[in-house]
């Protein structure tokens, strides 16, 4: 039971829910990117939600199915076929031994996942399957599917039952990225009000320097009052920093362990999906939230997965 890449997309790897506990290593945690995404479409297929599945960036190749299978989109819209037959996003599908399914390029934001039934079988490594493309850890050789990889398909163990109703308005509302909403930094009294006011009031635009792990953003520059720089200390998933040339960094996934520039803000847990859809060009704007409101919204997102999975 296989999938024979045909070819390859722009970058395309082997993802689940990554690999936390590491960073004394200097091992982020990696994992997907749009982390609530991959659940829902591993719960499409009757999966456990951190299965390992293929995430998809921008462009998805061509994938030769050499068993019969059943798989889903969830994510971002992209345009997909099955033998030139649309394939609908968050709905799963069933595909025959031999036909091939077409993933051409997004029609919204970054990323989209493709599971299937059984999952992804990679060897786990520090307990995860996910690749860090960084370290060249995980995944298939630790690196971006190319043409011509055979990946192998899991065994269905346990087989969970496949959710065919699912609210599709409500993903695609929980993946809007007009707007990410942050609590304060460490730093964040580094910068005086009409700091504060530009970082919340002005829209920032993805540049071109964007990755798993990172996003530079452009379009204001935004100035501490107590220097560009920190001792160095650790960073985690969603902070905000600000370099010397006043450009925000949005660490990711793949982020260092450790950074020296003074951080403004954290991205909350509850928007880290919308931010792993984000790509160049797009703009949005910071909010300001309580850690109080952060926690709630986070337990509201994880009860939304909770119900999808017992429905």
């Amino acid at each position: 039971m296989s999938i024979h890449i045909l070819k390859q997309g722009l970058q395309t790897t082997v993802q689940d829910l990554g690999r936390p506990g590491f960073a004394h290593l200097g091992i982020s945690a990696s994992g997907a990117a749009d982390a609530f995404s991959i659940q829902i479409g591993n719960l499409l297929v009757g999966n456990e939600p951190n299965t390992a599945a293929l995430e998809i960036t921008i462009t998805g190749g061509k994938y030769k199915f050499t068993t019969d299978s059943y798989i889903a989109l969830s994510g971002s819209d992209f345009d997909a076929q099955i033998d030139g037959k649309t394939v609908a996003n968050w709905t799963g599908v069933s595909i025959k031994k031999g036909q091939c399914l077409q993933v051409n390029k997004s029609l919204g934001g970054a990323r989209c996942y493709l599971s299937v039934q059984g999952g992804i079988d990679v060897p786990i490594l520090l307990n995860s399957r996910s690749t860090h493309l960084m370290t060249g850890l995980g995944g298939f050789d630790g690196c971006v599917l190319k043409k011509d990889y055979v990946l192998k398909i899991g065994h269905v163990v346990n087989k969970l039952t496949k959710i065919t109703l699912i609210n599709k308005q409500e993903m695609e509302q929980k993946l809007e990225r007009k707007t990410i909403r942050v609590t304060k930094g460490l730093e964040g009294d580094w910068f005086n009000d009409d700091t504060w006011e530009l970082f919340l009031n002005k829209n920032f635009r993805v540049s071109q320097s964007f990755s798993r792990m990172g996003i530079r953003l452009e379009g204001n520059t935004i100035q501490s009052t107590e220097g560009n720089e920190i001792m160095t200390q650790g960073i985690s998933l969603g902070v905000v920093q600000i370099p010397g040339n006043g450009e925000p960094i949005i660490s990711f996934v793949e982020h260092q362990t450790t950074g020296g520039y003074p951080r403004i803000a954290n991205i909350i847990s509850a928007d880290f999906c919308k931010v792993g859809q984000l790509k160049p060009g797009d703009k949005f704007k910071f909010a300001l939230v309580t850690i109080d409101q952060a926690e709630q919204l986070y337990k509201m997102q994880l009860k939304i997965i909770h119900n999808i999975a017992v429905s």
